[in-house]
């Protein structure tokens, strides 16, 4: 059974039901936005009360709420971190303001992104994408001033290295292109806390750190994509806080509208306020119903002990993730993430990536187990992708590990 042949009527939590009330298991939050799951009540009270009163207006009389919403948010941001912009609803345009800002702020037009990483299906947001797939049909259309360097893959190192005795060459890369490819306009480097669409790598400890000295170096302003990682996900409202990533500007999409309201946010440093309204604005951008939806989403996620639940669940989750693998070697070859946010590599009996064997996994969890899962790089990757709504309880975790276990035992 392929997924274009299940239809759903309802969900709740993190379960999806059929006209005939069958159940599934959803265990990566829809398209991983689904931050407080399905049909979250109060999510959904807040929607209906929105829809009666009013659905729409101009972003020009939503300044106020937008601006409250805002500040909602800034509150848990890094400290470095205190204005922001309200006028987006996806990721994909959410990363084009912040280039958008950097040039601006700067004066440069040059962007530097990871192998494996994913910021967006704009046309310009597949050309900073470090995935060739997704560019090869419109290579036509697209003119790029841009690089991509490698990412840090620790488990297949394309420098074949071994860390933490590797230096960093992933790092030492960003030198070189500035040094030798670049027309000496750099203007920003874009990275994920986590690659999440990569295949959900992890940096090493003392990456952030390096790449936050390159940057003050050289001048270049760092844009952490948070599209995927922040709002909780990780366990922490901001994957930068828990890495220590110190980026001058963070974006925010997927989890931030809870349920699966398009929103999203630029958040950054005071001295990067450069962008007038007409410069990155869109007509359902800060509207009344992404905006109500991200306020009540900020509410639930920052409530006490919400997030530290997240941890310890995320904890007790890698662990049963981690004991797959002891059982299941031969074709997982490793378990990677942190919070509600977790990959498990395929691989053949050499090691290699086994990108067949994954996506045969995630049909096999769809028709037999009414488990969904999602793969890495769109089907094009390895790695499957485990990241249940922030709402998921210890039961639900333990359920998506039962159906998991008897996946792999039928393999």
């Amino acid at each position: 059974m392929s997924a274009t042949h299940v239809h759903f009527t309802k969900g709740k939590g993190i379960r999806l039901y059929t006209p005939e009330n069958e159940e599934y298991l959803d265990a990566v939050s829809g398209t991983f936005n689904l931050s407080l799951g399905y049909s979250h009540p109060e999510i959904v009270q807040i929607l209906k009360e929105q829809v009666e009163d009013l659905v729409h207006v101009s972003s020009s009389f939503t300044t106020d709420l937008a601006e409250n919403v805002l500040q909602d948010i800034l509150a848990y941001a890094p400290e470095h971190i205190t204005d922001g912009w309200m006028r987006d609803i996806i990721g994909s345009t959410a990363n084009e303001g912040a280039v958008k800002i950097a040039n601006k702020y700067n004066g440069k037009n040059e962007v530097i992104s990871l192998s494996l990483s994913h910021h967006g299906q704009t046309l310009f947001t597949t050309q900073i994408s470090g995935n060739a797939f997704r560019r090869k049909s419109f290579s036509h259309t697209i003119s790029s001033a841009n690089a991509i360097v490698p990412a840090p893959y620790c488990y297949r190192c394309p420098y074949h290295a071994k860390y933490p005795g590797c230096g960093y060459l992933c790092t030492e890369a960003i030198y070189d292109h500035v040094q030798y490819g670049s027309s000496g306009n750099v203007s920003c480097i874009i990275i994920e806390p986590i690659l999440g669409n990569g295949g959900n790598i992890i940096p090493p400890e003392g990456y952030f750190e390096r790449l936050r000295q390159i940057c003050d170096e050289l001048n270049i302003v760092l844009i952490a994509d948070e599209v995927q990682t922040g709002v909780g996900r990780t366990g922490y409202m901001f994957a930068s806080e828990h890495f220590d990533i110190k980026p001058d500007i963070i974006t925010l999409a997927k989890g931030l509208g809870g349920i699966g309201i398009p929103a999203a946010a630029i958040l950054y440093r005071s001295e990067l306020s450069v962008l007038e309204k007409f410069e990155h604005s869109y007509t359902s951008g800060g509207n009344l119903l992404t905006l109500r939806a991200a306020q009540k989403t900020m509410e639930v996620v920052s409530r006490e002990g919400f997030l530290e639940n997240v941890r310890v669940n995320g904890h007790f989750l890698g662990g049963l993730l981690q004991k797959l693998k002891e059982d299941y070697g031969h074709v997982i070859g490793d378990v990677r993430g942190t919070g509600y946010m977790w990959g498990l590599e395929i691989v053949d009996k050499d090691g290699n990536p086994d990108v067949a064997l994954t996506n045969k996994i995630i049909d096999i969890a769809l028709a037999d187990h009414k488990l969904i899962l999602r793969g890495s790089r769109y089907g094009f990757g390895n790695v499957v992708k485990v990241r249940p709504a922030l709402t998921a309880t210890q039961s639900d975790v333990e359920e998506i590990y039962y159906r998991l276990n008897k996946l792999f035992r039928q393999l």
